[in-house]
């Protein structure tokens, strides 16, 4: 294993505790952690199901992995899945981090993953011993290359990815004989023209892949549309050669969603009208964030999608975020997402309301 940098976030303790002493307290858009309420129909169905005496099944309940399977067919447009497809984990992150590893991933390959990058894709290389490139471009992936991770809507900048892109870096996949993962968790949060209308594609979608999934993952988590960050609640879904392999890593580790979190994940699937709502409260925070963040001398880039605004100012990132931290809002450098951007910061949309305005007017006003 390579040797894992200090975690990120901790760095950012200064700059929260002078964002705090504000008088009107601090404006937290920085990690991305959902405020709302977990919905009823969710709480409910975990609270029924607190009689967990069993050990639960690590591919989880016939319940819960049709529920995916049709959830995927409902709200994703992917046909032809059936159970042996799919498979629950506890979070996404855990499945990111330890996905090389359960691959085989070892020394001396290579794991791609997007220019801008959620840094778990690279911590996951370095706990297998790989080596992490930063691409987006399927022609610059090189030979060695065993696992390529997508991000579509990105993290951290909301970059949607077209099936024909998708195409395209499918059939790159396939042609260097590596895995490919689209991690898609933002997809029910599309903004800006076609994604306010259509929907936002999958890599398991036919128009990308037909029906042959070798090869092909998606991963999927309910912390963002659901608000269930707190329950540690995803999947992943596709080629069913990889997820029975997954799954035998899964059953020799223990790694197994609670069985009461199993029966919540049916509730939230089956529930599409507390998804739509949490997606228009998101949409009405961005209209006030955004004009705010641009009226403050910030360039947003992408961020068609998703749960953030990845903004520039033209400056070092960290010289944004003590200027941002003095109105006291606290927002994430771009140093933590690669070496390409350290020009940007990262607004998330993940504050109550009343916190969003607050932010707005000291923005504009500055």
């Amino acid at each position: 294993m390579k040797p894992l940098p200090d975690y990120p976030w901790e760095s950012m303790a200064p700059f929260a505790e002078r964002a705090r002493r504000h008088a009107d307290g601090i404006v937290d858009l920085s990690i991305g952690s959902p405020v709302d309420p977990t919905p009823a129909v969710i709480r409910d169905a975990l609270s029924a199901a607190t009689d967990a005496h069993a050990y639960p099944l690590t591919v989880g309940t016939p319940v819960l992995r049709q529920a995916i399977v049709d959830w995927f067919e409902r709200r994703r447009g992917v046909t032809g899945l059936t159970e042996r497809n799919v498979l629950p984990t506890i979070g996404s992150k855990e499945l990111v981090a330890l996905l090389p590893f359960m691959l085989g991933v070892s020394e001396g390959d290579v794991v791609v993953h997007p220019r801008a990058a959620y840094p778990t894709y690279a911590i996951g290389a370095a706990l297998a011993g790989a080596e992490a490139l930063a691409s987006d471009d399927p022609a610059e992936w090189p030979e060695g290359t065993k696992l390529i991770w997508l991000n579509s809507p990105g993290n951290p900048d909301g970059r949607v990815l077209t099936v024909d892109a998708l195409q395209v870096a499918v059939a790159r996949a396939r042609e260097l004989g590596a895995v490919i993962v689209s991690d898609e968790c933002y997809a029910e949060l599309g903004w800006d023209a076609p994604w306010s209308e259509e929907r936002i594609s999958s890599i398991l979608d036919p128009r990308v892949i037909g029906q042959n999934r070798r090869g092909t993952l998606a991963i999927y988590s309910l912390s963002k549309q659901s608000n269930m960050a707190g329950y540690r609640a995803a999947f992943v879904a596709g080629c069913g050669d990889i997820v029975a392999q997954l799954t035998t890593v899964r059953k020799h580790a223990g790694l197994m969603v609670p069985a009461p979190l199993q029966e919540a994940m049916v509730a939230a699937l089956g529930d599409d009208e507390h998804v739509d709502h949490q997606r228009e409260l998101y949409r009405a925070r961005r209209a006030v964030l955004l004009p705010a963040v641009q009226a403050a001398g910030f360039r947003v880039d992408a961020s068609e999608a998703g749960l953030y605004l990845w903004a520039t100012e033209g400056r070092d990132a960290w010289e944004s975020i003590d200027r941002l931290a003095d109105l006291g809002i606290l927002a994430g450098p771009g140093h933590f997402y690669g070496d390409i951007y350290p020009e940007h910061v990262r607004f998330s949309l993940t504050a109550t309301d009343e916190r969003i305005a607050a932010a707005a007017r000291r923005l504009s006003a500055r």
